[in-house]
């Protein structure tokens, strides 16, 4: 248990049954009345983002959050086989929970998995991956960076859009967050 007074970005809360984190807050000290605290939540398993006042003082449930830095080794069914570096354990993590993080994932590669009480919360990927390009349309003479796009097969099963200009095999940088392509690697 904690006070709103010690709030702080990131730090992640148990209220009504539901996980939040902190995205940001402000002690507010009006001329007349009491302090409240402002606070902007973002909920941990669907995103959805509230604004919600806190008076000051107020004593908030702080959940214990592990976050723990893990190696993808393979598909199973519809879950996700990871390993934890540390200790060598091989948690599965359910398809819904990893999202569309899976059309990123790659063997071999380092994530960090949020867990709470046990359960996995969250897979967070790097900002942006290395991947080859396995299926596009050739490129013509003339085709530059100024001109339009082109629908690629990433070596995941992902489809992005690409400049003209790359072809099939050629390895580059997607954003995790919103699958554009960002450069050749």
């Amino acid at each position: 248990m904690a006070t709103t007074n010690d709030l702080k970005n990131g730090m992640t809360l148990n209220l009504e049954g539901q996980l939040w984190n902190v995205v940001e807050f402000q002690h507010v000290k009006p001329g007349k009345g009491p302090a409240f605290v402002r606070t902007k939540l973002k909920n941990v398993l669907s995103g959805k983002v509230v604004d919600k006042t806190f008076n000051a003082g107020v004593k908030v449930d702080v959940a214990n959050v592990d976050k723990r830095e893990m190696q993808y080794l393979y598909r199973e069914g519809d879950d996700f086989v990871f390993m934890d570096m540390t200790d060598y354990e091989q948690p599965r993590i359910p398809a819904s929970v990893v999202g569309d993080g899976a059309n990123y994932l790659l063997e071999e590669q380092t994530v960090t998995i949020a867990f709470n009480e046990g359960a996995p919360l969250y897979v967070d990927l790097p900002a942006a991956v290395e991947l080859v390009i396995e299926q596009t349309e050739p490129g013509l003479q003339g085709d530059r960076s100024t001109g339009g796009t082109k629908p690629a097969t990433l070596e995941t099963g992902a489809q992005i859009q690409v400049p003209l200009f790359i072809s099939t095999g050629e390895k580059v940088k997607v954003d995790t967050r919103t699958g554009q392509y960002l450069g050749r690697a």
